[in-house]
Parts: structure tokens; C-alpha cells; sequence
């Protein structure tokens, strides 16, 4: 037999025991050579330690090329390993036939690096998972290599944060932007140091922003991961992770290296010659938006070096600078609301989440049964509700945890209670309802018998502890606070023991870093959500339920003897942002409807009032009607009631205010498609006419506009300017016009891509219709193919009066065609000339200017080859122009040109 398969052999017992301790970077490491298959290595993975090893063993010993690949990888990570395992390698590697000599071992660390290359090994090669309650989670697999999914990162070109809206909102706006133009790269953490040019240098200074649960940290985890692996940016013999709600406890100033020191206490001898190498090391400071120091970007540098004592604020304040330690490498992570200067960082880069094929891989990792798996991804992905917020990862941690049961074998309800699977959440309420049963059910059951308690026995088990982390969540919700130490936890009467042995481990997380002990609610939605839930078990009546809208959706209060009861004794009120609680307004109304159907039995009364369910109903429906009907209310404002009339989900309400709605103006507001389902889902009960509606630059796309087909036809004024259509919606639009019972009387098409092949459907569609007078197509993509039919189709028309069509290259025979339409229209007014028309040239003098001044604008659509089709559309030769009307467009081409210089691209 081969001398290497007997070597290893031999040596099985003894090389177990050496390599048991941590076989992560010898199972990566095998897999990376071709020894171990993808399969094999997951499946080490999923063992213990010490039967990982020796199933690799046993694999590796079944040939002798693969002995002798793994004592070749055995030399590469010997320094993971003990000094007895390094000294066997030396002693048997030297002269072992086969063993390939192409590539030299790695120098050998020091014993100090070792260690923390292991200690980063054991602290970030398992997930989290919060669904663990102090027991094995029969869902799912933790390895970080198992359970990791790769998320969508890219080059953050955001100006400024939008303050006034809930971030997940904001982050579906820029997504919506990114997506329209794929204007975007991926990045993957190992990735934040490349060059971002072939010829650049590598980036010093790194910021990573993104909302809460969307991945910062597991990200960074990953990073560490593959650092402490030796697979991935080899160039940093060292790295730090620094936590900032770790720096929160100290409090007296103290040196830099008194701060590594304290916190690497395996390295503190060795700092010294560590740091003295400084563009070796890189820093990791993960989670600013939890520092309770304010850094103060503004102030000037100090002198300082690795010996002065500062508070730990101008530290870390000086090492994002580069005033200390301007050769190492820093990664900022943080959220939005709390941002630091660009100009600080050679990279800047936003997480976006998953993408849709990451969503299949998640849902895959995240069950055992690939059946149940693939029933969960076809569900999300046939459900917009769910589908727009499965990109967030926790948002899809939250589904998966709230489907398991809906889609698994054999999981019935008895007591007369439908199945689960026949009846699977539908609105996000919905969501995380079942997320919040099927832990209180899983921890309120365990150890009993009976699994099929009736869902309202199980809900009067824990409604005391619902009602205290209700409490909690709604009090420090209205304070915006989100990181509570235990005495806050005390005085709600939550114990933070319990938290590992009850369902509370699926609701709040310790975030105790070594010494600090901090809990949250593991993301802010749920924290909303529990508030919500707490205020649909605690306010009384019906008079008290619409005060309090009142207040949420527009911070009015009445005088204070007859404020609601969960508003009186609130001190903060002064403070409240209404912005930060529309989300909670949603889950308000969907645990309202919760409610009504029952399912909330055992956290609360029969009923909120004795006056019955039905009144209820028509009382909330008045309310809403009288808010669009009487206020003056911003576009996210009605934006929000909308989707409160979606999660709420009764036509009793819902029938009552759709025909109050008039007019509803979405202008730049980058609609997801929830938004447009929940537009549709109001709309759809009124049968009188919508004035206006008006979608410009919302960059709802093809499906979004598709969700809204069934509305279109009732809307008189149709705005759908510059969102991302193309040939599909025109084609969608043209059956809305052959309607015979449509009503749209103007149509605003420009900045699209609609193409030669949509508007040929569109002049056959007007060939029909008979309520078009106003079309506007200007920068469509119409070329002379897209002229065709024009004039067959619409000299046949009789109700179309303007049509503007500028901004496009029809070419002379598309222009000639137009000549011989005007002949059999005399009264269609036809605009295929910027110059031609005072009018039209001042309203692009008004757009030009709006993009100069909204830099969202400009980034939300194509802008600069819009302006390019509008600059060749104002020099046209051979025709006769007004002089007002050729001052204005020489004055219209200047700002163009000056405006373009903004588009780097162009430069």
C-alpha cells in the first residue's frame, strides 16, 4: 500500500486529536484543493468536531493522491494547530513521495497571531439564530459557510439621507433607482479593499451603511471568517473588530494600545510590533449608529500616538481620520440615520440585501426539507407583500420562520381550526402574527403532550409577558430608542434570565460584548410590531382607537383630559416624528383585523365596544374617508393610509373611502410594488372616475404598472412619466385605451423606453379609442418604424387633440408622415419640435432646473440621455423660429450643457 494512505493510517488516532480542536481551516482549505466535494465539505461542516476529522480522514485515506494532497494542506495550516501537530508535519513532510514542493508553507506566525487567527475562527464560523431558545433549531443549519447567503452590495452615490421617512421605505426608493438602470455592481466583502480601478490603489478607509437587518454585521463576520481562514485578504496580518456598543462602557480616557490591550488580552504583549507595521492591520468598527458618543467631524486633529490618553470617542474619532495610524485600513459600518462624511473614506458602500436569486438560496439553507423550501420561495415570490420584503434578510428570516408551519407535513390544527396551509399569511400584519404564534407556541407547549392546543389557550399562556415586551416596545418606540439596559428591561417586568428559555429568545437579543450586557429587539419592525399589537390589546374603545390615529398619522392631540389612554402619561410626545411611526400604523390596522377574525382570542375582549364589529368597521371607514376628503396631506401620508387600508383588508372600511379619493399624487415618490398593490386594492372599490393620478418619476417599472392595470381605464389624468416602461406597458396601456369603458383623457408617457413597437400598439389602440385628448410621448424611443401607422390609425381618431412627440428620431420619412397627418387632422395640434412651441420650451426650463436642484431626480432615471435627445431636438435647422421662442431655447440649451457637467459619467 502507498507510503501517505499508510502514514495517515497509522497516525488517525493521534492526528484526531490534534485537529479536532478546530478543523475549519483544514476542511476549507481540503475543499479549496479538490479533495473535499461541496457535498462532503457541508456535510463536515454539519458534524461535530471530532466526527468531522475523522470523516475526513476516512476520505482522504481511500487514495493515495488525496493522502498526499491533505499532508500538502495539513503544512499549509499547521500554524492553526498545536506545536506537537507543526513538529509531526516537519518530521513527515520532508521526504514524502508525491508531495508537491511548487509551493512553499507560509511563514509561521507568531504564537500570539495564532491564537487570535483561532479565536476569530470560534467566534464567527456559526450564525446566529434566534430561533434557538437554548436548544439545537430543528429548522435550520449555522455554520456561517452553510447558512451565509450572499448579499448585494454596491458603491454608495447618495448625497444625503432622507430623514423623514421610515429606512426601510428609503431603502426601497433607492433600490427601486439602482435596479431601473442597473446602475450598480456587486461587491463582496472581501472585495471592499480592491482597487476601484485596474490601475488605482487600494481604498483606505471603507464606510459600509445600511438599514437595520439588512447584513452589516454578518458581513463583517464573513470578512473575519475568511481572514482568520488564510483564503482571503492575506495582505493584513492583522485584524481588529472593534464593537461600539462594547466602546460605550468605558467612560475614563485611556491610550489606543490600553484599548487593543483590554480587548485582545492574548495580544497585549505583542501590540507593540503588531502596530508598528500599521499597513498591515486593518480595523473593523462595526455599528456607529449604537455609539452613545457623539463624534465630532467638525473638530480640528490633535497630535497624539499610540501612548496618549483621549476619551474613547477622539480615539476612534482620530483612527477614522488618519490622524492615528494613517497607514492601517479601517471598515465603518452604520446606519443611515447616523452617517459620517463621505470625504473621510476612499469607499463608500451601501447594502442592499438579497436579490431575488438569494432569496432562493436562503430560503433552501434555511429548511432542512428542500420540498418545504421550494413551496416557501414560490410563495414569497407569487405574493408582492412578501416578496418586497424578503430582500432585507431578517425580513426573510421572519418568513421563513412564520411559514414553516404553513408548509410542512403534517402540521393541522384540530379543534375545529383550519389548516394551516390552506391559509397562509397574505399582508406583512399577517407575517409577523404567525412569526410571534409560532414561537409563543413552540416555547409555551414544550415539554407538554398536547401539540394542538387551540391558538387562544396558547395566546392566555403568555399574554401577561405580551403585554410587558408590548409595553416596552411602544413606550421606547414613541422615544426612538432601541438598545435597553437590563433595569429597563425590570421595570416592564421582563426578566432577562427568561429570555434564553422562552419565546423571548426569538424577540429580544443580549448584545453583551464581553463586558457590556445590552438587549434589543433583533429588528426594529418587530419592536413595532409588538408596540402595535400591545396598542390593539390595550386601548378600550372605539373613540380611543381613532384618537390615536389621529395622533400617529399627524401628531394632533386634542386637549389633554381626553387624550387615549397609551398617549396621556407620555412625557415625549413634544418629541414624536409621525414619519417614524408609519409602519406601526400599518401593523395597527392588521392586528385590528386580526382581531375582528378571531385570532387575537385570549390577549383581548370579545370586542373593542359592545356596539359590535360591524361598527367598528364603518366608523375606521369614516375616518379615513374624512382624511381624504378634508385634509391637505403629503404624498407619503396618503402613501401610508393606503397601505392601512390594505393590512386592515375589510371592504367594509375600505368601500368607504375609495370613492372620496379624487386625486392622488405619487409624484417622486419610487413606488415599490406593494405601494401600487396597495393603490390598486383601494381603488378597486370605487367606481367613480380618479381625476388625476399621478405616478411621475416613481420608477414603478413594468410591474408595477401591470398591478395597477385593473384601475387604469377610471383615470382621467394619467401621469407616467420617466418610470422605467418599456414596449410591455405600452402594450398594457394600449389595451387600457381600447377599453370600452375607458376614461383616460390624458395620457403622460415621456421618458420611457416605449419604442418603435409600443407606440405602434398605442396609434392602433387610439384608432379605437374615443377619450384620449392629450398624449404625450415625448423622449420614447420612437424611430421611423414606430411612424407606420400613424397616420391610418389616427386620422381615423376624432377625440385626440395635442400630441406631443418631441424628443425622438423619427428621421425625415417619420417627419413627413406627420406633414400628411396635420393634412387629414387640420385640428390636431402636432409638437414635433422643442421650437415650435413657448410652452413646452418653458416647461423643460422648469425641468431643467428641478434636476439641478434634486439630485434624486437626476439619479432616478436617465437623465442625462433625456437631456442629450432634448439638446438635439433644440437644433433644428430650416424651420422658422419665433424670436421668443429661440431665446428661450438658446437660454434652455446653456443650462442643459451646465446641468450635464453634474453627470460623471459624461465628464
Amino acid at each position: 500500500m502507498a507510503s501517505t494512505q499508510n502514514l495517515l493510517r497509522s497516525q488517525r488516532d493521534v492526528l484526531l486529536e490534534w485537529l479536532k480542536q478546530n478543523p475549519a481551516p483544514l476542511l476549507r482549505w481540503l475543499y479549496d484543493a479538490g479533495v473535499l466535494t461541496r457535498e462532503q465539505y457541508i456535510s463536515m461542516l454539519e458534524r461535530s468536531n471530532s466526527n468531522a476529522v475523522a470523516a475526513t480522514l476516512e476520505v482522504v485515506c481511500a487514495k493515495e493522491e488525496s493522502s498526499q494532497h491533505f499532508l500538502q494542506v495539513l503544512k499549509d495550516v499547521q500554524d492553526y494547530y498545536c506545536v506537537k501537530l507543526q513538529t509531526w508535519v516537519e518530521q513527515n513532510c520532508k521526504d514524502t513521495p508525491g508531495l508537491s514542493k511548487k509551493e512553499a508553507a507560509p511563514v509561521k506566525q507568531e504564537a500570539p497571531l495564532a491564537a487570535h487567527k483561532n479565536t476569530v475562527l470560534n467566534q464567527t464560523q456559526r450564525l446566529m439564530c434566534y430561533s434557538e431558545g437554548g436548544e439545537k433549531d430543528f429548522n435550520s443549519s449555522l455554520h456561517i459557510e452553510v447558512r451565509y447567503t450572499d448579499l448585494f452590495v454596491t458603491e454608495d452615490n447618495d448625497s444625503g439621507i432622507d430623514s423623514t421617512r421610515h429606512e426601510y421605505f428609503t431603502l426601497a426608493s433607492r433600490r427601486s433607482r439602482i435596479y431601473a438602470h442597473q446602475a450598480c455592481r456587486r461587491i463582496s466583502p472581501c472585495q471592499l479593499f480592491s482597487p476601484q480601478e485596474p490601475a488605482g490603489r487600494p481604498p483606505k478607509r471603507v464606510k459600509v451603511k445600511g438599514i437595520a437587518g439588512i447584513g452589516k454585521s454578518i458581513a463583517m463576520q464573513r470578512l473575519m471568517y475568511e481572514w482568520a481562514l488564510g483564503k482571503d485578504m492575506r495582505n493584513f496580518a492583522c485584524v481588529f473588530d472593534l464593537r461600539f456598543r462594547e466602546l460605550n462602557l468605558i467612560d475614563a480616557p485611556l491610550s489606543f494600545q490600553d484599548l487593543l490591550g483590554s480587548r485582545f488580552l492574548y495580544l497585549r504583549d505583542v501590540l507593540p510590533d503588531i502596530l508598528s507595521l500599521p499597513d498591515k492591520v486593518l480595523f473593523i468598527l462595526d455599528g456607529l449608529d449604537e455609539f452613545k458618543y457623539l463624534l465630532d467631524w467638525n473638530s480640528k486633529d490633535k497630535e497624539m500616538n499610540l501612548e496618549t490618553k483621549l476619551p474613547v470617542s477622539e480615539l476612534i474619532l482620530a483612527l477614522i481620520r488618519g490622524s492615528l495610524l494613517p497607514e492601517s485600513s479601517v471598515i465603518l459600518t452604520t446606519r443611515p440615520s447616523t452617517d459620517a462624511p463621505k470625504e473621510l473614506f476612499q469607499r463608500c458602500c451601501v447594502v442592499l440585501g438579497f436579490e431575488e436569486m438569494q432569496v432562493k438560496q436562503y430560503t433552501s439553507k434555511f429548511y432542512k426539507d428542500q420540498q418545504v423550501a421550494e413551496k416557501v420561495y414560490n410563495y414569497i415570490i407569487g405574493n408582492d407583500n412578501l416578496f418586497v420584503l424578503s430582500f432585507i434578510p431578517l425580513y426573510c428570516y421572519i418568513i421563513c420562520t412564520a411559514m414553516a408551519e404553513f408548509f410542512s407535513e403534517g402540521k393541522k390544527e384540530k379543534n375545529g381550526e383550519n389548516s394551516l396551509e390552506l391559509n397562509p399569511p397574505k399582508t406583512v400584519s399577517e407575517v409577523y402574527y404567525y412569526y410571534l404564534f409560532t414561537a409563543v407556541k413552540h416555547h409555551a407547549l414544550k415539554g407538554k403532550a398536547e401539540r394542538y392546543t387551540r391558538r387562544s389557550e396558547v395566546l392566555r399562556l403568555v399574554r401577561d409577558q405580551l403585554i410587558n415586551l408590548g409595553k416596552l416596545a411602544y413606550e421606547n418606540l414613541l422615544r426612538s430608542k432601541i438598545l435597553f439596559e437590563r433595569k429597563d428591561l425590570e421595570r416592564f417586568g421582563i426578566e432577562p434570565q427568561e429570555i434564553r428559555s422562552t419565546f423571548l429568545s426569538q424577540i429580544l437579543v443580549s448584545v453583551k460584548e464581553e463586558k457590556v450586557e445590552m438587549f434589543a429587539f433583533f429588528h426594529l419592525t418587530v419592536q413595532e410590531h409588538l408596540a402595535a399589537l400591545y396598542c390593539v390589546i390595550s386601548l378600550p374603545n372605539q373613540e380611543d382607537v381613532l384618537r390615536a390615529l389621529d395622533f400617529w398619522s399627524f401628531g394632533e392631540l386634542l386637549p389633554s383630559a381626553t387624550h387615549p389612554p397609551l398617549i396621556s402619561n407620555n412625557e415625549h410626545l413634544e418629541h414624536i416624528q409621525v414619519e417614524n411611526l408609519q409602519m406601526f400604523t400599518r401593523f395597527f390596522m392588521g392586528l385590528i383585523r386580526s382581531k375582528l377574525k378571531g385570532m387575537l382570542d385570549g390577549l383581548t375582549p370579545d370586542t373593542l365596544e359592545k356596539q359590535g364589529d360591524l361598527d367598528f368597521l364603518i366608523q375606521l371607514g369614516l375616518w379615513f374617508q374624512q382624511q381624504f376628503k378634508e385634509r391637505e396631506i403629503s404624498n407619503q401620508t396618503a402613501l401610508n393610509l393606503l397601505h392601512c387600508l390594505m393590512e386592515l383588508h375589510m371592504q367594509e372600511t375600505t368601500s368607504r373611502v375609495a370613492p372620496e379619493i379624487k386625486k392622488v399624487n405619487l409624484f417622486k415618490m419610487k413606488l415599490s410594488v406593494v405601494d401600487c398593490a396597495a393603490l390598486q386594492y383601494v381603488l378597486q372599490f370605487s367606481s367613480s372616475n380618479l381625476e388625476e393620478l399621478n405616478l411621475g418619476y416613481s420608477n414603478i417599472g413594468n410591474r408595477g404598472l401591470l398591478k395597477l392595470g385593473s384601475i387604469l381605464h377610471r383615470c382621467e389624468s394619467l401621469y407616467l412619466r420617466y418610470n422605467c416602461l418599456d414596449k410591455s406597458a405600452a402594450i398594457l396601456e394600449s389595451a387600457v385605451l381600447k377599453s370600452k369603458d375607458c376614461q383616460v383623457k390624458k395620457l403622460f408617457m415621456c421618458g420611457n423606453n416605449l419604442g418603435p413597437e409600443g407606440v405602434l400598439a398605442l396609434w392602433t389602440a387610439l384608432e379605437q379609442n374615443s377619450t384620449v385628448e392629450e398624449l404625450y410621448l415625448d423622449i420614447t424611443g420612437i424611430t421611423e418604424k414606430g411612424t407606420e401607422n400613424i397616420v391610418n390609425c389616427l386620422s381615423k381618431n376624432t377625440t385626440l387633440k395635442t400630441l406631443t412627440i418631441v424628443g425622438n428620431d423619427i428621421g425625415e420619412v417619420g417627419k413627413k408622415r406627420l406633414r400628411e397627418l396635420e393634412r387629414h387632422r387640420p385640428e390636431l395640434r402636432i409638437i414635433g419640435n422643442f421650437v415650435d412651441d413657448l410652452g413646452l420650451l418653458k416647461a423643460y426650463l422648469g425641468w431643467v432646473d428641478e434636476m439641478k436642484a434634486d439630485q434624486e431626480q437626476r439619479d432616478s432615471v436617465k437623465n442625462a440621455d433625456a437631456l442629450v435627445s432634448v439638446l438635439k431636438g433644440l437644433r433644428v435647422t430650416g424651420t422658422e423660429v419665433k424670436a421668443e421662442n429661440a431665446a428661450t431655447a438658446k437660454e434652455l440649451e446653456t443650462k442643459i450643457l451646465e446641468l450635464l457637467k453634474l453627470f460623471p459619467d459624461l465628464n
